[in-house]
């Protein structure tokens, strides 16, 4: 059964600005209902997303909704970090962005759907990454999941090299049992090696938040899945490659 698509423009009053977001329907809303966000989510179409859902759904689990939201003109200005801006500047409307996820877009998909959605995912490529973790890190009591795909990892507030964000949240943070993470990078996403140990930094930043995770008492294979891609990129093509084994992991994971 193909899922069905609705596509919505609503005016968050947060950002100032429409949101563009296509909402997919799962065959059967009757079972338990999961909800997953997607940041970037104007590249579903290009990584035949409706395809792999339309696959899971038939033989796997057949009540997801997947809200995909666009990005807007200001994507560098409201994906970041909720509580920190980058050294540049950058991420200055992250909060704002996240009270319109939380305030506006997910009490619309309740009531448009009415769904309580008990089991919510966050996911986003690149800083949609970062975005998509910083809120399910921050609000544990909306998520339940993070999905990372080749994640802006590497944010700091200094230009200086000062620490990254990401990681030193996690790690002035608290275990927060009812949390699941799924980490996608490519050995191939990109050239930089700022440490010259022979591994990108896009790697360095993943593997090194993980292990951050690990002492938290977070475990792999438990709370934690990590993919590393064998010449994946830092591009649709490699992350489409990745999505049917998030997906898995979305529904299957409790």
């Amino acid at each position: 059964m193909h899922p069905r698509k609705e596509s919505f423009g609503q005016y968050s009053i947060f950002l100032q600005r429409e949101v563009t977001f296509d909402c997919y329907l799962p065959a059967s809303p009757r079972e338990t209902p999961r909800l997953l966000l997607v940041n970037d989510g104007q590249e579903l179409d290009a990584m035949g997303f409706a395809a792999m859902l339309e696959h899971l759904q038939n033989h796997s689990h057949p009540s997801l909704w997947v809200a995909a939201i666009h990005a807007g003109p200001q994507r560098n200005q409201e994906y970041g970090t909720e509580k920190h801006v980058g050294a540049r500047g950058e991420g200055c409307k992250a909060s704002l962005y996240a009270r319109f996820v939380l305030r506006e877009l997910l009490p619309f998909l309740r009531d448009r759907y009415h769904q309580a959605f008990p089991d919510i995912t966050f996911a986003g490529f690149s800083l949609g990454g970062l975005s998509a973790l910083d809120i399910v890190w921050n609000h544990p009591d909306q998520f339940r999941k993070a999905g990372v795909f080749s994640g802006s990892l590497w944010w700091r507030s200094s230009a200086d090299g000062g620490p990254r964000i990401m990681h030193r949240q996690v790690e002035e943070g608290i275990f927060k049992p009812e949390l699941k993470f799924f980490f996608e990078a490519g050995t191939e996403d990109e050239l930089a090696d700022r440490n010259a140990n022979g591994v990108i930094d896009a790697v360095d930043d993943t593997e090194d938040l993980v292990r951050i995770l690990e002492t938290k008492g977070y475990e792999k294979g438990r709370h934690i899945q990590y993919e590393l891609v064998p010449g994946g990129r830092h591009n649709t093509e490699t992350w489409a490659g990745v999505m049917p084994d998030f997906l898995e992991w979305v529904v299957k994971t409790g």
